[in-house]
Parts: structure tokens; C-alpha cells; sequence
């Protein structure tokens, strides 16, 4: 039940075929900041591993020349508020120069998590942080553990005699190794899960079950604040992602379990907000926009109850691997008395060019290309499609699949060059995995796999030169709009890479005395008028 949500669908405009720009947080964030391709930031992963900024610790982030909405709108007068989650790097070069901070990419105001909520941010919650490469560190910590114990056999039974020193060196060269790890991944939810208000740490841990009040709080605060100035508020929720935490109050206040109890505290949050806007006579005069960075994990389950969403008819084809990139009826925009939208390709980067063009006057292109496309035309009802006629989908640096919506019909045409191997088999998700991967466990497609999602959304029907006369033409049609797309493409660094995502001591960020990292300041706070 979500009355809330459902008044931005009715009121407003819903955008049902609304594309994510990638299936993880960080890269799909990025892009919806910039109105660029992750690939052109640097935010688009290599590896397998490392698909979003795993650490707080990490140097990795959101390029600090890239110009985000927040910056234009800064710059116009705006008030500017990001609540909630961040996850678009942190530090640079110490763990107090904060570069990539939220306040240095058009935010004046930052409360919430730098990073992002992980199930490793509830003591009693099975690890999610790369918790395969965890029980494999496990295992060879345990094995590599058993050789001390078993050169000392053959000296005890006096069949021969091995150096003490030889032991003690194996032994010691074994517990560098434990502590190589273990303090990083030991320590998860010390170093990852905090809260900040701009540039102070005011817990670490957070207190899971107190965090989502306390940034509602801070949002209606901001909005109180501002509410005679025009100001963007990005409320960035913690829901819909595991560990769901939920207040007690809507526990098994839904009929579908934990995961629907979520969903309906955060249509409580947002209904929150609009009342605030109603009371504030706001209403007709403010933009509201509610989205998904990405969409289902299937993979994620909590005993036998999934804990990541669904995704309907649509496949895990449509997602990259794990995570959907379109979830019908839950990507809205509310700008009451404008006409409701086709159902035609719309992404996230397009909020970057609506609220740029349409608010400020202008398009930024000083940083380079813009992916985004205006969607006032659509939203007015002048127009039945978007600009949007190649949409290209990247699993990491990896282009997995492009879309074509012809101009002049309703014809949409995706192909995947690229696919996950499910597994168990036919299952349609990694299961074994825990996460399809962008490269190596994957089928490549020479001719690709082609649908016509227009008719067939669930891509159950792939096409071939037997069946569609039009097969070779929309190849080559495709093939020639991926050329010039990579023309467009420029080397940029790597924020993603192995180097700038492992975690770094002397990067991780400490309320106290680094090791002994911990505080609470959120009890000496008064609260601000509501």
C-alpha cells in the first residue's frame, strides 16, 4: 500500500519505460548527477569486484571537475541539500580532505551516509561486502594456519627436527596475513557505516534503527529553512535495500513481509514530505521527482524470504545481471497541470538537462558531451517521445546492450552483445554468484540477440534473419550508432580501479583517535525546528 507514491503517479506525470544508467549505486548515481554515461566520469568499473565504491577508506570518487545539477542550480541561487546517501567517494589524499564531499560538488548542506547502507551495517546480518572473497580469505587464513602446526608434528613425534625459528617465521608470516585483511573486513561497520552532518562525523556506527527518523528530520528541517528561497533537496532514503531496516512501528505492517513493511515506511517518508511542501504552500510551485538509482536484487534473500525486490515480467537480461533498470510505475515526476507522459525511453541523466535547461536557462557542456535529453516537450505533452533513439547499457566499462526507438514509429529494438550466465541454469539470476558478472562468466552474442520490447517486453522471443525480415538492417543500424558513441568517448581515470577502491588506513575516516574510531554526538544535538 503506497497512497503516497501513488498521488505522484495520479497528480503528476509516471514515466513507466524510466532507465537507469547502470544496475549498481554508485556508477547509476553518478550519471544522474552529471547527465553523463559512468563510462565518461570514470565511475564505470573494470573488474567484477569492485562495481561500486566499497569503502569509506577508498580514493575513488566522483571527479570533482565533473558539474553536477546541484552546481548549476547553486549557482542560480538555489539552496542546496543532499539527506541521506551519498556513495560517490569521499577523500583523496587524507582522511580529512573530504574531496569528493558532497559540499564540493554544489551541496551546501550534507546529512546522511558518505558511503551507503550494507547489510554489514547490522551486527547480526549475514556480510554483504564482497562476502565470497571473505570466506575464501577465511579458508586460506585457516589453511595456511595448519602448516605451523604441522611442521611441529615430525619434531614432537622425533622423526626430525624443524628450526623453531622456521616455525616462528611461518607463523608470523600467517598472522601478517590475517591482519592484512581482517582489518579492513573485520571491521565493516566501524569504518564504512557512519553518519556526517557536512564535515563532522556525528556517529560511527550509526545507530541502524534511529537513522532513517533522524534524516526525515533533517529533510523537513532544510525544507522549513528554505521554504521563502528556492532550494533542490535531494532526499537520498536508505529503503529497499538490504538489511530493509524498519521501524518497529510498520513491522509486519504489510502483507508481504519484510521487504513490503520497507516499502511502506518509505511511502510514509515521502508522504511527509509532501505534506510539508502542502503546508508550506510550496505545492504548485515545486518540482518532485522519485526514482530508484537501480532496480531488483534478486539475489539477495533473507532465510526464505527475498529481501531485494522483484522485477516482474521484465528479465535480469534487462538489468546487466542483478539489478533491473526498469521497474514500471515507480520512476514519477510531479509538476502538477503538465499532461501525462507516453510510455516512451526516458533515463535518469534527463533530470540533469530538465532541471539545467529548463530552470537555469542553459546547458553546461564545459566537461564534455551530455547524455541526458530535455524532457519538457514530453512532460507539456507536445511531444509523444522523447529525443532519446540509441540508449547503450553498460555492465562496468563493458557495453552489454543498446536499445533503438525509431523516430517514426513505435518500434523499439534492443540488442544484447552481451549476456550473464544465470545460475542454476535458466534460473534468470546469478544465485550461485550472488552477482552476475560484467566479463568473464558470460556468453557473448555473434549475431546478438535481438527483441522487439516493444511487443515482447519480457524478451521471450529473441528475433533472427528467419523470423524478422528487418533482422541485418537494425544490426547494422545499431552497429554504426556504437561507432560513433565511442567517438565520443575520452580516457578519463580510473575511479574504480583496484588501486583506488582497496581500502587505505590513512584514508578512512575516524571520529576519535584512529584505530579507536567511535562517537555519538547525535545525544548533545538539539533538534531544529520543524
Amino acid at each position: 500500500s503506497t497512497p503516497n507514491i501513488d498521488r505522484l503517479a495520479n497528480e503528476g506525470v509516471r514515466l513507466s519505460q524510466h532507465l537507469a544508467a547502470a544496475s549498481m549505486c554508485t556508477p547509476s548515481r553518478a550519471a544522474f548527477l552529471t547527465g553523463r554515461y559512468p563510462i565518461r566520469s570514470g565511475t564505470a568499473s573494470p573488474s567484477n569486484l569492485n562495481r561500486d565504491f566499497a569503502w569509506l577508506g577508498g580514493s575513488g570518487g566522483l571527479p570533482i571537475n565533473e558539474t553536477t545539477f546541484a552546481k548549476l542550480l547553486q549557482h542560480r541561487g538555489y539552496r542546496t541539500g543532499l539527506i541521506g546517501k551519498w556513495h560517490l567517494g569521499l577523500n583523496c589524499a587524507s582522511r580529512d580532505d573530504h574531496c569528493y564531499h558532497p559540499l564540493n560538488h554544489g551541496f551546501d548542506y550534507f546529512y546522511g551516509m558518505p558511503l551507503g547502507l550494507l547489510s554489514d551495517c547490522q551486527a547480526a546480518q549475514t556480510p554483504e561486502l564482497h562476502r565470497s572473497l571473505r570466506v575464501k580469505l577465511w579458508i586460506s587464513t585457516a589453511v595456511l594456519g595448519l602448516l605451523p602446526l604441522l611442521l611441529m608434528v615430525p619434531r614432537f613425534a622425533r622423526w626430525f627436527s624443524v628450526p623453531w625459528k622456521v616455525i616462528f617465521i611461518l607463523a608470523l608470516i600467517v598472522f601478517l596475513f590475517f591482519m592484512a585483511w581482517y582489518s579492513s573486513y573485520g571491521f565493516v561497520r566501524r569504518w564504512n557505516c557512519i553518519l556526517m552532518r557536512n564535515h563532522e562525523i556525528v556517529q560511527q556506527p550509526i545507530k541502524e534503527e534511529k537513522v532513517s527518523s533522524l534524516m526525515l528530520k533533517e529533510a523537513l528541517a532544510f525544507m522549513e529553512r528554505y521554504k521563502r528561497e528556492p532550494f533542490l533537496l535531494w532526499f537520498s532514503l536508505l529503503h529497499v535495500h538490504t538489511p530493509l531496516i524498519t521501524r518497529e512501528k510498520f513491522v509486519r505492517h504489510s502483507k508481504y513481509g519484510l521487504y513490503g513493511d520497507n516499502v511502506e515506511e518509505m511511502d510514509w517518508m515521502v508522504g511527509k514530505i509532501l505534506d510539508a511542501l502542502d503546508q508550506n504552500h510550496a505545492t504548485n510551485r515545486t518540482l518532485v521527482y522519485f526514482t530508484s538509482d537501480n532496480g531488483a536484487w534478486l539475489e539477495s534473500w533473507a532465510g526464505v524470504a527475498q529481501a531485494g525486490g522483484w522485477n516482474g515480467v521484465y528479465k535480469a537480461l534487462t538489468s546487466l545481471g542483478e539489478k533491473k533498470k526498469q521497474k514500471q510505475g515507480r520512476w514519477h515526476l510531479w509538476l502538477r497541470g503538465r499532461a501525462p507522459a507516453t510510455p516512451t525511453k526516458t533515463r535518469v541523466v534527463d533530470i540533469y538537462y530538465l532541471l539545467s535547461y529548463n530552470l537555469g536557462g542553459f546547458v553546461c557542456l564545459c566537461e564534455g558531451v551530455i547524455d541526458g535529453r530535455n524532457l519538457m516537450p514530453l512532460l507539456e505533452g507536445r511531444v509523444s517521445h522523447s529525443d532519446h533513439e540509441f540508449l547503450f547499457h553498460y555492465c562496468g566499462i563493458h557495453l552489454h546492450t543498446v536499445r533503438w526507438h525509431q523516430k517514426d514509429c513505435a518500434t523499439v529494438w534492443k540488442a544484447h552483445y552481451v549476456t550473464p550466465k544465470f545460475s542454476p541454469e535458466g534460473s534468470g539470476a546469478c544465485y550461485g554468484q550472488g552477482m552476475c558478472s560484467c566479463s568473464g562468466e558470460v556468453t557473448y552474442h555473434d549475431p546478438p540477440l535481438l527483441f522487439d520490447i516493444a511487443r515482447d517486453p519480457s524478451e521471450a522471443l529473441p528475433l533472427s534473419p528467419d523470423n524478422e525480415v528487418l533482422f541485418d538492417s537494425v544490426i547494422k543500424k545499431i552497429e554504426v550508432a556504437i561507432k560513433d558513441h565511442r567517438r565520443t568517448l575520452t580516457p578519463v581515470p580510473q575511479q574504480l580501479s583496484a588501486f583506488s577502491t582497496i581500502w587505505k588506513p590513512w584514508l578512512q575516516p575516524c571520529c576519535g583517535t584512529f584505530p579507536f574510531c567511535g562517537c555519538d554526538k547525535e545525544l548533545d544535538i538539539v533538534p531544529t525546528a520543524l
